[in-house]
């Protein structure tokens, strides 16, 4: 009897040790879990913060005002031409704007033979003997470069085209064989509005662009 007694006494004692262990175990089990995804700050009630916004690229500076069909055109462009940067294209073309008006009212034939397409040179040639032949000389001078405009660009197989709006102002004076003043006044400047299309095949080793058409603005 004695001995069922014990039995009976070392059962309860494993019972209670056996609830101990596994009824804790499961009280810890019906606890939630943080996922593996989840922050820290999430558990410690802190809001996450929103996702960044994408940063867009702005619009470079010389594109503005520009129409759809022109900024593909140089889009095209500057596919075909890695080397193809608008900015310094820009620059380059109001120094070669300079430089032909100069060379022109001078008398420079062979700045603009380097400058010019066959065409537009023959133009100037033209121009300039008539001049020479009469006797008379121009004074002027470019003040300075208002605006510089893109007008159209185009791709035409490899050959890439830009047409530039240059508005200026330009004091302009000529004179006859005797130094007369015969037109013009280097007081008073006048505003310049010319279209210039300058050209370049986009295959050639050469980076240099040449103009090509001369129309008023």
């Amino acid at each position: 009897m004695l001995e069922i007694v014990l039995l009976a006494m070392v059962a309860a004692f494993l019972g209670l040790r056996l609830y101990s262990v596994l009824g804790r175990r499961a009280e810890h089990e019906e606890e939630s879990v943080p996922q593996r995804f989840d922050s820290e700050d999430k558990q410690a009630g802190i809001p996450r913060p929103a996702p960044a916004t994408p940063v867009v690229a702005p619009r470079p500076p010389e594109l503005e005002g520009v129409m759809p069909a022109v900024e593909r055109g140089l889009r095209e462009i500057a596919a075909a031409d890695s080397n193809f940067n608008l900015g310094q294209f820009l620059e380059g073309a109001r120094s070669a704007y300079r430089m032909v008006l100069e060379a022109f009212w001078k008398g420079d034939r062979e700045t603009l033979r380097e400058l010019c397409d066959d065409d537009v040179y023959a133009g100037f040639e033209a121009a300039i003997t008539k001049r020479e032949a009469a006797g008379e000389t121009m004074e002027n001078t470019l003040i300075r470069i208002e605006e510089t405009r893109i007008h159209s660009a185009s791709l035409d197989g490899r050959m890439a085209r830009i047409a530039l709006l240059f508005v200026a102002d330009v004091a302009a004076i000529t004179r006859d064989k005797d130094g007369t003043v015969i037109a013009g006044s280097l007081d008073d400047a006048i505003e310049s509005r010319d279209v210039w299309t300058f050209s370049r095949n986009v295959s050639a080793r050469d980076p240099n662009w040449q103009l090509d058409e001369t129309d008023e603005g």
